[in-house]
């Protein structure tokens, strides 16, 4: 017995190599083969990770709840399968599950501060005060703005903490209330429940078929630059855990922003203060084109035509599998990366693209 521990352990190691190698099929073979000479949820979880990150959603999905057959309170595999629910359409079961990220212990990825107000769970908002926290990312908060108005909408008033840089693109872009986040304590009275945005589809998509569509974001006034009409972002947040797959290398990015009309979106390129002075800019456009990052998702709120230029490694769930369309907005198209780290193909299908235009 514990010869075979040892050999699982020592395969184990291999495996985690093998994935920060980048060498995914190998690194999911070898956890797999750990977790059958020894099975543990951990090894069985990091096994349908890998699966999860190559877009094999089958294999992820029966990896994930084999771990949790055999650990049930393993929160971090019933969030990570809640991901792949989510990228197969499973909008009700996979925000359910991913919502388990919250009891992951010691997780630090998304700190709560203390809300003073318990979490709101599809609880009748009649009459009641609801604090939206935006939590996660930029674009993950811009998504699921969509849903701030059926709180309003089924009687609530609201009020939406937020990042400085969020705040007049909540206030006009919405039509809501909102505050910028401070550390520490929220000091807000008479608050009734408290709605992180992420919290907001665990509770609508329980109901609803599709997610609210877009536009939803009502416009800026077009702050319109002659000879300008593409706007670029080449790469993301460095810090994001799939950067080094979704950001474009530096060639790849000059033949972007080398397109006829084409200039980068950036807030150091454009003197952009925040997402409302951005959304102003978008506004003027005639199309946006962009890696996976916050800005997709403000044009797409806006209504603006933009397409998204996604990872072979690590598509996010919300992009689906396969296809051109969103399900979250309806004026998107999706441009996918068939080989990982080769962007030719993808810049060359853009080209054709903005020629047929």
């Amino acid at each position: 017995m514990d010869d075979r521990a040892n050999q699982a352990r020592a395969l184990a190691q291999e495996a985690e190599a093998l994935r920060l190698g980048g060498q995914l099929p190998a690194a999911a073979a070898a956890f797999r083969a750990a977790a059958t000479l020894a099975p543990t949820a951990e090894w069985l979880h990091n096994a349908a990770v890998v699966h999860q990150l190559l877009g094999d959603h089958a294999a992820a999905e029966a990896g994930f709840r084999e771990a949790l057959a055999l650990q049930p309170t393993y929160a971090r595999a019933r969030a990570t399968l809640g991901l792949s629910l989510l990228a197969t359409g499973r909008m009700a079961e996979g925000f359910a599950c991913y919502d388990a990220w919250r009891e992951i212990p010691d997780n630090t990825s998304v700190p709560a501060p203390d809300l003073g107000a318990p979490l709101w769970s599809g609880e009748d908002l009649a009459g009641k005060s609801v604090l939206v926290w935006g939590e996660e990312g930029f674009g993950d908060q811009i998504m699921y703005a969509r849903f701030a108005p059926l709180l309003r909408a089924a009687g609530a008033e609201v009020i939406w903490v937020c990042n400085q840089a969020m705040v007049r693109l909540v206030r006009e872009g919405l039509g809501m209330e909102a505050i910028a986040a401070r550390s520490g304590a929220l000091a807000i009275e008479g608050l009734d429940y408290a709605g992180p945005t992420s919290r907001l589809p665990v509770a609508f998509m329980q109901t609803l078929t599709a997610p609210p569509p877009a536009p939803y974001l009502r416009p800026p006034r077009p702050n319109v630059v002659e000879g300008l009409r593409i706007g670029v972002v080449t790469h993301g947040n460095p810090d994001h855990s799939n950067d080094h797959n979704r950001s474009l290398p530096p060639q790849a990015a000059e033949q972007l922003l080398a397109l006829p009309g084409a200039f980068s979106l950036a807030p150091g390129d454009t003197g952009a203060r925040d997402f409302w002075d951005t959304a102003g800019i978008i506004a003027g456009l005639e199309l946006v084109i962009c890696v996976d990052t916050s800005v997709a998702h403000l044009a797409g709120a806006l209504g603006k035509p933009v397409w998204l230029l996604l990872p072979a490694i690590g598509c996010d769930w919300r992009w689906g599998t396969a296809g051109e369309a969103s399900p979250w907005y309806g004026s998107m198209r999706l441009f996918r990366q068939t080989t990982p780290g080769d962007w030719s193909a993808v810049l060359a299908q853009v080209r054709t693209a903005l020629g047929e235009r």
